[in-house]
């Protein structure tokens, strides 16, 4: 009993360091990312989604030559199979697009013909083929609901591009291509997070690359995770005007509720994610005639700035950026899985690499040595 007393409980894991990664570094204090050494105020504005991708698996910005490559292979490889097509019409639709793109890469699986090859050359197959297939769930998903006819992806275009185009029908506008770029590029990866953790624990025990994908989106599905961004478009939506939010938002702090979109576990300053969506979110919302939006996210913003001291995260105006695109908020939460795609599978590889099974303890509270009492005397 006394080894029971002596171990300490770190709740969330706060703190504790479970890992060694050189794919991303989240300095809290001040308000960095970093993606392999790059600064991400350095290159969020100057890159392509498909650009990050490539640093963030091979630990180095692709030349044009090599990226021209890379993306043809990826692109190559955004068809799905036709029996998970199948599967996407068959879901439920009032199932959420979480839980169907959980069950579409489960699906993946099992048709993958590297499926059961956990070797380094299958799983980078693998890897490309996750990457470019997610988004192309996520855009069919939505055009079978529409009941609309499934759109190829087109060879001039990236991932980003092309999850626009396959979604929506039409090509996207310049702005609108940086915008999905830069949404993309900005959610690629965060640390060990909760869904990346979820990955990596999957990866540790030997299982193959789509269970640790699956397992990510699962827990990327919560809403204190990355379900918050479709929770703040649900909250812009119902007050409606910028005239209303000084009474939604002091009657939701007096009563000590929360307000998503806001705070980090890490960030203690400004999520510098939030600072680059914010300009995006006020160009878009202005373009698509949506201007109130950005209004009642900036109104919002300073108040609880100024009442709380906290900032806003990447979940707050990304949610008016991809709904100023024409995305549902029902697949905001997809399109982010689809972005942490890239840094779950760099994480991933790197845990092949260095493998030892993740097995934390517990501090037990239950009793011990109950004195076993028979079926029959039991009241």
């Amino acid at each position: 009993m006394a080894e029971t007393q002596e171990k300490v409980v770190v709740r969330g894991l706060e703190g504790v360091v479970a890992a060694e990664t050189s794919t991303s570094y989240v300095d809290g204090v001040h308000g960095r990312l970093y993606y392999q050494g790059y600064d991400i105020n350095d290159i969020a504005e100057k890159t392509t989604f498909l650009e990050i991708v490539y640093l963030l698996w091979y630990r180095k910005l692709p030349t044009r030559e090599a990226l021209n490559r890379f993306r043809s292979e990826i692109v190559s490889e955004m068809r799905l199979p036709s029996p998970v097509v199948e599967m996407l019409k068959l879901t439920p639709p009032n199932s959420h697009p979480m839980a169907v793109l959980r069950s579409a890469v489960s699906m993946l699986s099992v048709i993958d013909p590297d499926a059961n090859d956990v070797s380094e050359e299958a799983n980078w197959r693998k890897a490309k083929r996750l990457v470019a297939q997610i988004p192309t769930i996520i855009a069919d998903l939505h055009r079978i609901r529409k009941k609309k006819p499934l759109i190829s992806p087109d060879p001039n275009f990236g991932i980003s591009s092309n999850f626009i185009y396959m979604m929506r029908g039409a090509p996207p506008e310049e702005v609108e291509m940086n915008a999905m770029d830069l949404t993309m590029v900005l959610h690629a990866d965060h640390g060990l997070n909760a869904s990346t953790f979820t990955a990596r624990v999957i990866t540790s025990t030997l299982s193959d690359m789509h269970s640790a994908i699956a397992g990510a989106v699962g827990a990327l599905k919560g809403p204190l995770h990355g379900g918050a961004n479709q929770k703040v478009m649900e909250m812009l939506l119902e007050i409606g005007n910028a005239d209303k939010v000084q009474e939604y938002i002091e009657s939701m702090l007096e009563n000590k509720k929360r307000i998503m979109g806001f705070g980090h576990r890490v960030y203690r300053v400004e999520d510098p994610r939030a600072r680059h969506l914010r300009k995006y979110s006020e160009l878009l919302c202005g373009m698509t005639d949506q201007k109130h939006l950005y209004e009642m996210s900036h109104k919002i913003e300073n108040i609880v700035l100024k009442q709380k001291g906290i900032y806003p995260n990447v979940d707050f105006y990304s949610a008016t950026v991809q709904h100023a695109m024409g995305i549902p908020p029902e697949y905001f939460t997809t399109v982010f899985a689809a972005s942490r795609t890239a840094g779950w599978i760099a994480h991933i590889m790197e845990q092949y690499a260095d493998n030892r099974l993740i097995r934390p303890t517990s501090k037990y509270t239950g009793e011990l040595g109950l004195p076993f009492v028979p079926i029959t005397d039991r009241k």
